[in-house]
């Protein structure tokens, strides 16, 4: 698939979906946010796969956003943020799966990263994973679906503790405010996800989607999506965007002066 950043594998009813640009410890393009959204896509029509299993190549899971790619597509309104493939692996902006999915993460897991845990099913982590939601730091907001998910998923209080401040956080932290649901030593992540994954598996498929579908309607994040976008786009266009892209590229420490 394209360069191999994103790679593809069967094994028996699962579908191994792999990260793969290490050397920018798996910072996610637009190609890449295409092709995992393919990805997504051979798990949804395949009738034979019942269950998805997302990891990482190398000694990170991912950097997050590859801005620089990303945000001039973005502003031009060539990308639509991260749905750009068959089905969106983040369930913001188009189809969403209806299938479950794992996902092992290791390393540094920033900003989409903790996004796409968020959305996933179950979550393993490796002992040594560092979490940060850090868009607050560049001047923007997340658009991954932090913003309602997070809250959901941790509560209010936990939620703004790191989507306010950007702070990095461990694994243990993590497993407390319910982001990941089993931590692994480092290496052994993506085999404890493989046997949860493998247990789904054997169940119903008809039962495991009518159970995702049900626990699905409990939720009210069609409204918080729709504002993803005009939200994103009014900030990526001040000052304090311009400023928080530049102290990315500049390697130093943002001065946000609320313009």
């Amino acid at each position: 698939m394209g360069e191999d950043t994103i790679l593809t594998e069967r094994r028996g009813h699962l579908l191994l979906i792999g990260v793969n640009r290490p050397k920018k410890m798996n910072a996610f393009d637009a190609d890449m946010l295409r092709l995992l959204g393919e990805a997504y896509g051979e798990l949804e029509r395949d009738p034979e796969l019942r269950c998805g299993v997302i990891h990482a190549n190398g000694e990170h899971f991912t950097a997050g956003l590859d801005l620089a790619n990303v945000a001039p597509l973005i502003m031009s309104g060539q990308q639509t943020l991260l749905g750009g493939g068959e089905v969106d692996p983040w369930g913001v902006h188009g189809k969403t799966r209806t299938k479950p999915t794992v996902i092992a993460v290791h390393g540094r897991c920033l900003t989409l990263g903790i996004e796409l845990c968020l959305a996933q099913d179950v979550t393993v982590a490796a002992s040594n994973t560092r979490f940060a939601q850090i868009e607050i730091k560049r001047g923007i907001f997340p658009f991954g679906g932090a913003t309602f998910r997070f809250v959901q998923t941790a509560g209010w209080g936990n939620a703004m503790r790191w989507l306010l401040t950007g702070d990095e956080f461990d694994a243990h932290e993590a497993l407390r405010i319910g982001l990941v649901q089993e931590i692994t030593e480092p290496g052994k992540q993506l085999e404890r996800a493989l046997a949860i994954a493998e247990t789904i598996a054997t169940q119903s498929p008809l039962g495991v989607m009518a159970t995702l579908a049900s626990a699905r309607r409990s939720l009210t994040e069609q409204a918080a999506a729709l504002a993803l976008l005009p939200e994103l786009m009014k900030l990526m266009a001040s000052d304090d965007a311009r400023e928080g892209m530049m102290s990315f590229i500049e390697r130093r420490q943002a001065k946000f002066t609320g313009k």
